[in-house]
């Protein structure tokens, strides 16, 4: 059959405007029967916008949509921007769906999973109940969840991250739609169940015979999934080629950026390479960017050696956690919930460890229990020679300002009601660093600007900036502290690589500048194996494999660590 044949969906000069600001600015592609196309850029690129427009999702309040999207179904043609919103709900969900990227808000807690997925059944299908359940047990196996029969009367708070994902799935795919538009729907997953997640799109993908639409900032999942992508930046798109030529040969500066400011298991340069580089690099008409300094293998093996001839900074020994199980009167009591196993390592003075392991395999829980933000059942925490665990309160409190954490949503660790630079400030003066406010808001003005922004953000509120600007100030935040380790939890997971390399940079430079140890928790491997010295990797609580970052991805030892290794998208 001919491509021509084959076309599902032709999309010309699609313009979305939000008042005068061109958000998608002349996008066209066409997707074809079988086809999957890249949709890939930084956050504000317009890529979410640009599926939104195609699904009628858009307030017409607010957005001005223009162009053309041709939808090309049972013989006929309809142009989706032209149709009001009574003609477009009957082509939702049946020929056109979309796969969000959190399925919690997707999903309604308060009704069961199955029942969510038989009502679009029952909409678009005129089935009667019976026969909806059972289409919906038999895209549940499909989407291969465990025991769909029970799961269909679960609610979306009882399944894991994954599964909640493979129902959102088996939800786009309940009435077969020819086009199929997944909006980053692996961001917020681990590397083991984005594979997963990944290899069951694809195949769904290849056995239906659909066209797909994959939007995402992470050029790894583009390789794996994708047959060819559209670039965009700031709305338009600067560069549209099959996916082997844009990784061997891409032209524009800004996917050349994008390329190269993911870090590469196979280099290890000082610094990061960032997408305004390459931009500025073309605007000046230089021939390309100046040569990055590397670290050699052996560079990193005697920096790791100098390192580990000091005394630990912070020792683990024995740590265990357990959870009671639930007790009811009318009940024989759950078991206890172990989380951690008798986890025993050292952290040196300068040194960045890296903690991974997937969704539940504890790596949240050490990272607290190390901090006492909760308290570990068993074993010690001594951090400079003093036990942790065995501290009171009062002395405990007397350290906070040396053990610091970034968490992974900025958003939520800043109060929302609180300028950032008064959030600041209020720190600083709980723990007595400044000698009056005058000087502590002068020390926070150079903060501010050392870590990216502007002395002037200080009377700004959380919602003002991006999310990588939050992440920023918060750093800025427990750097104000003077710590001496910091504890990043997945705190660079949820930013576009662009972003994720200045911030890495950032971490970088003020570890060298303060002399900083970081415990740096993560489920992507690349960065870890680049941002890191060692890695530990725990497997449901208990230690899987440690040693140095290069030795533990390049050649992993534990079963694990090489399923976690293998699941990398984009590795080789």
């Amino acid at each position: 059959m001919s491509e021509a044949a084959d076309i599902l969906l032709e999309v010309r000069d699609l313009s979305v405007h939000f008042g005068e600001s061109a958000v998608v600015d002349r996008v066209s592609f066409t997707l074809h029967s079988g086809r999957c196309i890249g949709l890939v850029g930084a956050s504000g690129s317009g890529k979410s916008v640009t599926s939104l427009a195609l699904l009628g999702l858009l307030d017409k309040r607010h957005a001005r949509v223009s162009g053309s999207a041709l939808l090309h179904v049972n013989g006929s043609v309809v142009d989706l921007l032209a149709l009001d919103d009574e003609a477009l709900r009957r082509h939702r969900g049946k020929d056109l769906a979309m796969v969000f990227q959190e399925p919690m808000t997707a999903l309604n807690p308060v009704y069961s999973v199955g029942a969510q997925v038989a009502e679009a059944i029952i909409l678009h299908q005129q089935v009667d109940a019976e026969k909806a359940r059972a289409r919906v047990v038999e895209l549940f196996r499909e989407v291969q969840l465990p025991d769909p029969e029970r799961l269909y009367d679960r609610y979306p708070h009882q399944l894991s991250g994954g599964q909640k994902q493979r129902v959102v799935i088996a939800l786009a795919l309940s009435c077969d739609p020819r086009v199929l538009i997944c909006d980053e729907p692996t961001t917020a997953l681990d590397v083991l169940v984005q594979r997963e997640v990944l290899d069951l799109l694809r195949k769904l993908q290849r056995e239906r015979r659909m066209g797909m639409l994959f939007i995402t900032h992470d050029l790894g999942v583009v390789r794996e999934v994708a047959d060819s992508a559209l670039v965009m930046h700031r709305g338009r798109v600067v560069e549209q080629a099959s996916v082997q030529q844009l990784f061997n040969n891409p032209q524009h500066p800004y996917t050349q950026g994008l390329i190269a400011c993911r870090p590469n298991p196979a280099q290890h340069p000082v610094r990061l390479p960032t997408v305004d580089e390459f931009l500025n690099a073309a605007q000046e008409d230089t021939a390309g960017l100046p040569t990055k300094r590397e670290l050699s293998p052996n560079q990193r093996a005697e920096h790791l050696r100098t390192l580990m001839q000091q005394e630990p900074l912070l020792r683990v020994e024995g740590l265990n956690k357990r959870y009671p199980g639930a007790r009811s009167l009318f009940r024989k009591a759950a078991a206890d919930a172990h989380i951690l196993h008798d986890l025993s390592f050292s952290v040196y003075p300068g040194e960045t460890l890296g903690l991974v392991g997937g969704s539940g395999s504890g790596k949240t829980t050490l990272g607290r229990s190390i901090l006492r933000l909760i308290e570990p059942s068993s074993g010690h925490v001594y951090y400079r020679g003093r036990d942790l665990p065995s501290l009171s309160n009062t002395e405990m409190r007397q350290l906070r300002r040396e053990l610091q954490i970034v968490f992974q949503d900025p958003y939520s660790a800043l109060n929302p009601r609180l300028a950032v630079g008064r959030a600041i400030l209020e720190a600083m003066r709980v723990h007595g660093i400044g000698a009056n406010d005058t000087a502590r808001r002068a020390r926070i003005h150079a903060l501010l600007e050392r870590v990216g922004l502007e002395a002037a953000h200080f009377d700004r509120f959380p919602h003002q900036f991006s999310g990588g600007q939050r992440q920023r100030i918060v750093i800025a935040r427990a750097i104000a502290l003077e710590p001496r380790l910091v504890i990043c939890d997945e705190s660079v997971a949820a930013l576009d690589v662009s972003v994720q390399a200045q911030v890495l940079n950032l971490l970088n430079d003020l570890k060298d500048e303060h002399g900083l140890t970081y415990l740096f928790i993560s489920h992507d491997l690349a960065v870890v194996k680049y941002f890191c010295d060692r890695v530990l990797v725990l497997e449901q609580g208990r230690q899987a494999e440690l040693g140095p970052a290069d030795a533990v991805y390049d050649d992993p030892q534990a079963p694990y660590t090489k399923r976690l290794v293998e699941a990398v998208p984009g590795r080789g």
